[in-house]
């Protein structure tokens, strides 16, 4: 009988084999449930329609689908038999008469977490363990799917699969942490496949950037238990760059350090970048990004912008830096020869900050001005030979002062000044000339009566003084019995021609005017007393007329001065007499003083005519 065991397992291959195109059974491949709860294995199984079964019985193997290998039996219907880790945990919901194989295991845990065969046995060799199984998955937890992207912006589902294959057991499911989620809602549904429950709740919202690192939970509890299972997912949300953090505007001096920061917050890293003016100045993959400038500069004063990108979207801000400096040196006209009557305009410009105060000068007076401006213009219609000379342009601000010069030099035609004239003297008749003029002018001297013209190039009797654009030139002639009538000045140059008469002048009349009234006054009073004083001295002594003083050894007069001493006392003896008219005679003295009366001329020269003349006479008492 021996070999009959040996050859069954033999001829149960060969059986199993000529009728396996009949037999089948209809599982779920996976299936799951958490721990402590219990879970069911949907099952239907066919066998071939010649075998009429009395009875049908059913074996649940755990792991393997093979008796040999002797796998954990979960559930035997025959014998109502269990591997002692499922007594009392296993039961089949099914009637095996109608071909429905379901099994419940109750009490899960993660041992019993594995692969579940069935094996039908219709009696006698017909037998048969199907190949087909079901994966068991005991949970802790349930699980949370996220979309494989989560951006910013864009409506997301979360979703949370719950099983839902417990008979006895129906979950409730809750969404935790989801208060700072933006336009959520939450909507559940159940679903089948393969014949196994899975209860899904959903999670829709819209995320922001607030979100990214976020947890989201979802919590499943069954009603009547203590049971409580929590899964959660860390969000990562995809979103554009944001500039969180720059430089406020600020202002500096030159010769300063800055450093300034650009913080970026994006996912994922965005490219950050400084520019001023369109010029890419520094760039990195990072969450900031700082431009340090180590020695500032008027080149560095401007806007700077940090711009930020990623696949997400781009961003950009942007802060300015004032550098504050000293006004540059002014830039002007180049130095210009302007005709008189024409318009010129000057131009000044600088560059500081702040703007400065721009000012044009002549002669320490200031033309005109701007304030907080780089720029300056000063309009002259029509320049005439005052506008001649030295400009200053002057920039200031509290930072420092900067000068340039510009020379307008100014051509026009002559013009004989007022103080030209002829002054007659007692031997000489001389003329002085006084033109103004740019070109210098050439000047002659012109006696119509006599058709003579005398010029520069005559030294003999024309002597010229230059001074500016003035010039001074002196005609000098010896006196004739008759004064010219007329003298012209003529004066011209590349721009014109002028001539003009000059008035003459007698010399005492040009004495008398340079002496003033106060100084007349005072040389009479002089001439009154020297005249009473020889007077009274001729009476003292009875000494003639003629011998009116005397003359000591050490006296410089020569024989010209006694004639005018001569002429001298005749003119102011009747004055002297009237002077003292009503004075008693006085009786002679004792001793006697004389006075020695110099009236030498002191003699100083006109500087204007060169004429000498006479100031003051000194009187010597002794």
């Amino acid at each position: 009988m021996a070999w009959r065991w040996d050859a069954l397992p033999i001829l149960w291959i060969l059986i199993e084999g000529a009728f396996s195109r009949h037999w089948a059974a209809w599982m779920p491949q996976t299936v799951s449930a958490f721990r402590e709860t219990c879970v069911a294995i949907p099952c239907t199984f066919d066998f071939p329609e010649d075998i009429r079964p009395s009875t049908v019985h059913g074996i649940w193997y755990f792991n393997s689908p093979y008796p040999k290998n002797f796998p954990p039996v979960v559930l035997k219907t025959k014998t109502n038999t269990a591997h002692e880790i499922y007594t009392g945990r296993t039961k089949m919901l099914g009637e095996l008469q109608e071909k429905n194989c379901t099994l419940q295991i109750d009490s899960l845990n993660p041992d019993l977490q594995g692969k579940y065969y069935f094996r039908t046995d219709l009696g006698g060799y017909n037998q048969y363990t199907f190949s087909e199984h079901a994966n068991l998955y005991v949970l802790d937890e349930p699980f949370v799917v996220s979309p494989q992207e989560i951006v910013s912006g864009s409506e997301t589902e979360l979703t949370c699969l719950v099983p839902d294959n417990c008979p006895d057991m129906k979950p409730s499911v809750t969404w935790l942490d989801i208060e700072g989620l933006e336009h959520h809602t939450v909507y559940a549904r159940l679903e089948e496949s393969s014949s196994a429950w899975t209860h899904i709740s959903s999670l829709k919202f819209l995320p922001s950037h607030k979100n990214n690192g976020q947890r989201l939970g979802c919590k499943v509890t069954f009603p009547d238990t203590e049971l409580e299972y929590k899964g959660y997912v860390t969000m990562d949300v995809k979103y554009a760059p944001r500039i969180v953090d720059i430089n406020s505007s600020t202002e500096t001096t030159e010769g300063t350090q800055v450093a300034i920061v650009c913080v970026v917050d994006s996912n994922p890293v965005s490219r950050i970048m400084w520019f001023k003016e369109d010029t890419l100045l520094k760039e990195d993959y990072a969450g900031n990004l700082t431009l340090e400038l180590e020695y500032v500069t008027f080149n560095h004063d401007g806007i700077y912008v940090c711009a930020a990108e990623n696949e997400h979207g781009a961003t950009n801000k942007s802060m300015g830096l004032a550098v504050m400096y000293a006004p540059w040196k002014p830039s002007v006209n180049a130095s210009v020869v302007a005709m008189e009557g024409e318009s010129v305009t000057i131009l000044c410009n600088t560059q500081g900050n702040p703007a400065p105060i721009i000012s044009i000068i002549k002669d320490k007076q200031v033309l005109n001005s701007v304030i907080f401006e780089n720029e300056l213009v000063l309009e002259i219609p029509s320049v005439s030979h005052e506008h001649d000379g030295e400009y200053w342009c002057t920039a200031e601000n509290q930072y420092g002062q900067s000068n340039s010069s510009f020379n307008l030099t100014v051509v026009f035609s002559p013009f004989v000044l007022p103080e030209s004239k002829c002054t007659v003297s007692k031997d000489t008749v001389q003329c002085i000339c006084t033109v103004k003029s740019n070109p210098d002018s050439v000047i002659t001297f012109e006696i119509p009566e006599k058709n003579l013209t005398i010029g520069e190039m005559d030294p003999e009797f024309v002597l010229s003084q230059r001074n500016g654009y003035m010039v001074s030139t002196i005609m000098t002639l010896q006196k004739e019995r008759e004064i010219p009538k007329e003298v012209l000045c003529t004066a011209s140059n590349l721009y014109g021609r002028k001539a003009e008469e000059l008035p003459f002048q007698e010399t005492n009349k040009l004495v008398w005017a340079k002496i003033g009234p106060v100084g007349a006054v005072v040389v009479f009073v002089i001439l009154v007393a020297v005249g009473g004083y020889f007077i009274k001295t001729r009476e003292k002594k009875n000494m003639p007329e003629s011998s009116s003083f005397i003359q000591t050894e050490t006296s410089p007069m020569s024989s010209s001065s006694k004639k005018n001493l001569g002429k001298v006392e005749n003119q102011f003896l009747s004055i002297s007499e009237r002077v003292l008219l009503n004075k008693r005679q006085q009786p002679p003295a004792v001793d006697t003083d004389y006075a020695n009366i110099d009236f030498s001329k002191k003699n100083v020269k006109d500087g204007f005519t060169s004429e000498e003349l006479t100031e003051y006479a000194e009187i010597r008492v002794k």
